[in-house]
């Protein structure tokens, strides 16, 4: 993507352009992936642990990215698709976790999710659907 329309993202939610702000909302756009913090620290080693860190939180507060909790205790972040906003995140899609390289990824096409009834008396937050399987790449080799 041009820098033009990752600078028109960040100022969209909010967030100040800098070059760090950049690199990992491209990161994310090229990769089409989750991404933890491990993999930015690995791929963006001009910036350390700490800005990356608040890079990451600056932009799931602001609803650029979304966090994708996982059963490994290491959580991954996905790209919200102009879906979210500072106030409220809005994450309708599945998630799918690749058993075979274990690469996670949101399918943001239209796949119906389960209607969630909860008691009355209970207040419905984040819903994370992650289906495991093997991703189309693995599954063809």
């Amino acid at each position: 993507m041009e820098t033009k329309g990752r600078k028109e993202i960040l100022k969209r939610h909010g967030l100040r352009v800098t070059d760090c702000r950049l690199d990992v909302l491209d990161l994310f756009i090229n990769r089409k992936q989750a991404l933890s913090q491990r993999d930015l620290e690995e791929e963006l080693t001009a910036y350390d642990r700490v800005t990356l860190y608040r890079t990451l939180h600056s932009f799931i507060d602001s609803g650029v990215l979304h966090k994708i909790p996982s059963d490994s205790g290491i959580a991954s972040y996905g790209i919200c698709f102009d879906t979210c906003s500072p106030d409220e995140h809005h994450h309708d899609h599945l998630h799918f976790k690749c058993n075979s390289c274990g690469q996670l990824e949101c399918i943001e096409e239209s796949i119906a999710l389960p209607n969630i009834h909860l008691p009355q008396d209970y207040k419905m937050g984040a819903v994370d659907v992650i289906v495991n399987g093997v991703c189309g790449t693995c599954n063809a080799g």
